[in-house]
């Protein structure tokens, strides 16, 4: 175990099995230092550091002394200076807590620009444009993160920049017009946070450390923890990792991406994940442009693909566990930037237990323990009625697998307030945002204009078992007019539509669902639980079909079946209320000579499903009240 008195480690020295102090992404990243992965020099300002800030609202005696040492070591190591006139060294300041927490807290990238170290910069990558962007990006980043400028603002500059020079893409702006956007992102700051942008480098990256901790305590981090029960025992803070920065965005040798060691989405044993050449990592997981998969590097970049998939390879093997990584290919050198074990769904979830248990990978009992009891409950979300012959208004990526309808709703406060009200609803966004996470938990699934399989809305939604579509990019969202154009069709607030997370079709009005299928690998699953189990699992069920679906998943029988539930049919409601208000014992002798036949036929169909299996048999409860 690290010890906590001291606030920062290098990734040679911290230890990868200590999340609690160093952050699940801090920990992974000494981790894969440690057996040799190609990551880029850092170290790991600990989660004791953070409760300590957040407590005193100030940052430790001492801590940025230690930062200050830790960083003197990179910069030894990498033969960069931080802040420095000739080849600068630039830093990444990322969150990381014990528990994975996708985008819920905050990140800055190319920390320690200037005007000094940008010419420094420009120079050593002969790359004006480069320099240029990444100034642009850090001003934009920290604004935001650390001094608490909205992204409106940026938005609408960067939208006139590139009306004026007459571009769609960002990648389309030259290296003036990007001199331009850095000019007038300085006086955004200066206008929203009443101080010019700091231009100290030392200063950039303590105020980074600070606002990094503060993210702990926004409001989409502790949405996240209530949502998912994380308690303090559980995750208690966040680290801050310092990395080297890397460049995807150095040209069409570089790229960053994100990829799953196997698909998230299936469960199937192929390295699944999207990049972008010529970008940051923000990039893809914003959903700012819609990435490429990962099988297409082996034709773009095949050196570059056969080194991803050792990557992949060695981290599945280290881990025993489907990993969530990113990296970068800076000018033809892959780096790996971060590793976590993969949010998957149910479905995934369960294929992967058995697999991997039958490659050697992991024993019985981890199979079993991966799965969380309450992630089954994904199994039983519906699809689409395979004799549904609709055609979709329009198609995306399928994200997260399951179908949902529900009412159209833009943003994430009218999602929250509607489904609290019990409406069912679809959030509809160009793409999402961290902050956008309370919208999630109130829908019944999420659509977006951009973004891929790996941006923030289908990492959360497949966590949740949501259905998502990504990347419809025939969708015109306007959140601010509550519209969205679809060619000559217009799309309102309110208007029900339906998406279908595992093709990416989105339909006009509520399309016929029927059940999920009972897989194969489901079974095998259940019946390793069964033997390892000391206690039985019986079912609530109160008809045939019932009974039989309990049979198939493994009941061992009925522990209730309540017979007051075999008349909630409209057929035989009626009846029943006739009998409880008979007047006469003829006339409720009546009634009850029409409900004999129907109630058994019910009882021979729930016996015969259980095949002589114990069902205990609770009499007429009536619930007068209702």
């Amino acid at each position: 175990m690290c010890s906590a008195s001291k606030w920062v480690y290098a990734f040679s020295e911290g230890n990868g099995s200590d999340k609690m102090l160093l952050g699940g992404k801090g920990a992974n990243l000494c981790e894969m230092t440690r057996i040799g992965l190609p990551v880029p020099p850092g170290f790991v300002v600990t989660t004791e550091a953070c409760l300590a800030y957040l407590k005193e609202n100030r940052l430790p005696s001492g801590l940025m002394e230690e930062v200050r040492a830790q960083l003197s070591r990179v910069e030894e190591a990498i033969g960069r200076r931080f802040g420095a006139a000739e080849n600068p060294l630039l830093v990444s300041v990322r969150s990381g807590s014990a528990m994975s927490m996708p985008g819920m807290m905050d990140t800055i990238l190319n920390l320690g620009l200037n005007a000094r170290s940008l010419a420094g910069l420009i120079s050593a990558t002969g790359n004006p444009r480069f320099g240029w962007d990444a100034y642009r990006r850090m001003i934009q980043l920290f604004g935001k993160v650390a001094l608490g400028v909205p992204d409106e603002p940026f938005d609408r500059e960067m939208a006139l920049l590139k009306k004026e020079a007459g571009v769609r893409q960002d990648v389309e702006l030259e290296a003036e017009h990007l001199q331009q956007l850095a000019q007038r992102f300085l006086e955004v700051v200066r206008e929203h946070s009443g101080r010019p942008f700091p231009d100290d480098p030392h200063e950039q990256l303590e105020i980074a450390i600070a606002a990094v901790f503060r993210s702990w305590n926004g409001k989409r981090a502790i949405d996240y923890r209530r949502q998912f029960r994380i308690t303090p025992q559980m995750a208690n803070g966040t680290a801050a990792n310092v990395c080297t920065m890397v460049f995807g965005n150095l040209g069409n040798d570089s790229a960053t991406g994100v990829g799953f060691t196997r698909n998230p989405g299936s469960g199937e044993r192929v390295v699944f994940g999207e990049y972008l050449t010529n970008a940051q990592g923000e990039d893809v997981v914003a959903g700012i442009r819609t990435p490429k998969p990962i099988a297409a590097m082996a034709q773009e970049m095949p050196a570059q693909h056969a080194q991803l998939m050792e990557l992949a390879a060695k981290l599945e093997s280290h881990y025993r566990e489907v990993q969530d990584f990113e990296f970068t290919i800076e000018r033809g050198k892959l780096w790996a930037l971060q590793t976590r074990n993969g949010k998957m769904n149910a479905l995934a979830l369960v294929r992967t237990s058995v697999e991997m248990e039958r490659e050697g990978l992991i024993d019985r009992q981890r199979a079993l323990l991966r799965v969380p009891p309450e992630m089954l409950e994904q199994l039983l979300v519906p699809r689409l009625d395979p004799s549904f012959k609709g055609q979709p208004l329009a198609t995306g990526l399928p994200a997260s697998p399951g179908a949902a309808s529900g009412m159209i709703v833009f943003d994430a406060d009218t999602a929250e307030a509607r489904g609290k009200a019990g409406e069912k609803i679809i959030l509809v966004r160009e793409e999402t945002k961290p902050e956008d996470i309370h919208g999630f938990f109130a829908a019944q699934g999420v659509l977006t204009s951009r973004g891929g399989k790996t941006s923030h809305a289908a990492v959360v939604a497949r966590g949740m078992g949501k259905p998502c579509v990504s990347g419809a990019e025939s969708i015109v969202v306007d959140v601010h007019n509550k519209v969205a154009n679809v060619g000559p069709a217009v799309l309102k607030e309110g208007q029900v539509i339906t998406i279908d997370g595992s093709n990416g079709a989105v339909y006009f009005g509520e399309v016929p669902t029927v059940e999920v299928e009972f897989s194969q690998d489901m079974a095998t699953l259940l019946a390793w639980a069964d033997e390892a189990a000391t206690l039985g699992v019986r079912a609530n069920a109160d008809t045939p079909r019932d009974a039989q679906r309990a049979r198939d998943w493994g009941a061992q029988g009925i522990g209730l079946c309540r017979t007051e539930r075999m008349f909630n049919q409209m057929d035989r409601l009626h009846i029943v209320q006739e009998m409880i208000l008979a007047e006469s014992k003829s006339a409720r002798l009546a009634a009850l000579e029409k409900l004999r036949p129907t109630q058994k036929d019910d009882f021979r169909g729930i016996f015969t499903a259980m095949a002589g299996l114990p069902v205990t048999v609770r009499l007429l409860d009536p619930p007068m009240h209702e």
